[in-house]
């Protein structure tokens, strides 16, 4: 039939991710993206839009197949704030580990380029960001931190994430990325700033 596109869509757009993820935004130029999906330019462009565009559905691809995968991992039960902490970051040392993927974390490498990117991409980037913020805290309150705990423990989880997936980036070892999550499940049970509660008789 005229004008059915003869390639698989899907396919093309987690290629193009692949690419993001591998170079960031800035090093993802037109030509990596064509040589990274199989198309050429005019197919590029004419079924994705301009690299902006690309980089936004790629994001969103990212999200879909990713994001799900923490929130299964933190609705738990879970018996401590911990054991929140060790599940969400499990999820992060699963996708390092998995040969089939680029080092890192595509939301990382497009923190890290945010001044390359324009005003929807940084504002995605963010709110991708913030949502991992709001679904780690849920499940730390609903594992019996407070509301202040939740907060820190939150935000300190969400930067040891992003501190394993630069360190992969950097060639570390999976023994050594498990060994920063591990300590950052242990150091749940004392929020930073706040001495932990003495365990003996007062």
């Amino acid at each position: 039939m005229a004008g059915r596109k003869q390639f698989d869509v899907d396919e093309a757009l987690r290629r193009a991710m692949y690419v993001f993820w591998r170079w960031g935004y800035s090093e993802a130029s037109v030509d990596r993206l064509t040589e990274g999906t199989g198309l050429g330019r005019s197919s590029l462009y004419g079924t994705f839009g301009d690299k902006s565009t690309l980089f936004r559905k790629s994001l969103q691809r990212y999200a879909q197949t990713y994001h799900p995968l923490y929130d299964q991992a933190l609705s738990g039960p879970h018996s401590s704030p911990g054991a929140v902490v060790a599940a969400y970051l499990q999820v992060t040392l699963n996708r390092i580990a998995d040969p089939t993927v680029p080092d890192g974390c595509l939301l990382t490498v497009s923190a890290t380029q945010f001044p390359a990117l324009d005003a929807e991409g940084r504002a995605m980037v963010r709110a991708m960001i913030e949502g991992l913020r709001a679904m780690l805290e849920q499940a730390l309150l609903a594992a019996g931190a407070d509301d202040q705990e939740a907060a820190e423990l939150a935000l300190c989880t969400l930067a040891t994430n992003k501190s394993l997936a630069v360190l992969s980036r950097a060639g570390f070892s999976g023994e050594d990325l498990a060994t920063v999550a591990a300590a950052a499940a242990r150091n749940a049970k004392a929020p930073p700033n706040r001495p932990a509660e003495p365990s003996g008789p007062r």
